[in-house]
Order: structure tokens, then sequence, then C-alpha cells
């Protein structure tokens, strides 16, 4: 079946929040997936878009989509690719969609004189990581992300920490 890879465009929208939310239930919290179509259009399609999405069709069927957005490495003076989702629907999964979006993006890095290529995976997706892993990618242990949102954020900006 031929794999192809298109940007996303505001016509997809509901196919990606669709994806948002099938990746949102694979990460066993389908509730946490609050994006709206007119957020999810302002992100990718506005004057200065917070992110870049395609997607992934086998024989002409969504298969999977990816999202992204540029990063900054002082170490190494370029930008880089941070990749924040990336989905295969289970039953496309095995037909090298996920290895098909992420050459796209690698590809993509390289045009664009990217330094690094990165993303997080949950510890416990052991196909993921076994993925990644066979694909050259290396674990960054040493690194633990943090992350501010809702109230603990609100009350830093406020000062009140």
């Amino acid at each position: 079946m031929p794999l192809t890879i298109d940007a996303a465009t505001p016509a997809d929208i509901p196919l990606v929040l669709d994806l948002i939310r099938e990746l949102a239930e694979y990460e066993r919290e389908p509730d946490a997936a609050q994006a709206t179509p007119q957020q999810l259009h302002d992100a990718l399609f506005s004057d200065r878009p917070a992110a870049e999405a395609v997607i992934a069709r086998l024989d002409g069927e969504p298969a999977g989509w990816a999202l992204w957005f540029q990063n900054y490495s002082t170490w190494t003076g370029r930008p880089g690719l941070w990749l924040e989702d990336l989905f295969v629907r289970p039953q496309y999964r095995r037909n090298g969609v996920g290895r098909g979006l992420l050459v796209y993006l690698a590809r993509l890095c390289v045009e664009r004189g990217y330094g690094r290529f990165e993303w997080s995976v949950l510890d416990w997706n052991t196909p993921a990581l076994d993925f990644y892993r066979a694909l050259g990618a290396e674990p960054m242990s040493e690194w633990t992300t943090m992350r501010l949102s809702g109230d603990a954020l609100s009350r830093l900006a406020d000062g009140q920490l």
C-alpha cells in the first residue's frame, strides 16, 4: 500500500482532533485532550504558527500523524525540531507509517539545518522505546522533564511561590 505524508490543512482539523483523542486514549489520559478546533487552527494556521503537522495516509486512508515545533539549542547554536506528538492508528502499525513519519521529519531537520531532533516517550511504552532505539535514537536518561501547568503555573506567574 502506498504511504503518503502531506502537510495538514485547515480541512484536516476534525481528523487531527480525532487523532489527538486516540493518542490521549492510548496514553491512558483520555480526558486530557482538551484542544478545540479553534485552538488547533490558531496553532497551525495563524500568521505565526506555533507548530506544524503532517498526516500520513496509507492507501488513501488516514493512518497517523505528527505534530512538531522548532526549538533552539544554545549548545549547538542551531534550531532543532521537538516532536510533540506522533501517533499511528493501531490497525496501521507495522506497515512503515511510524518509520515514514520519522524519516520525513529527519529529512526536514537536515533540509532546514537543524542540529537536533528530539521527543519524549512514556517509560511504559516499550514498543515505542524499542522502535526508536532500532532507528538509532538514544534515551536521555540523565534528563528529567519538568512541567508547570494549571494552578502551579498561575501561582508562579503571580509571584506567589
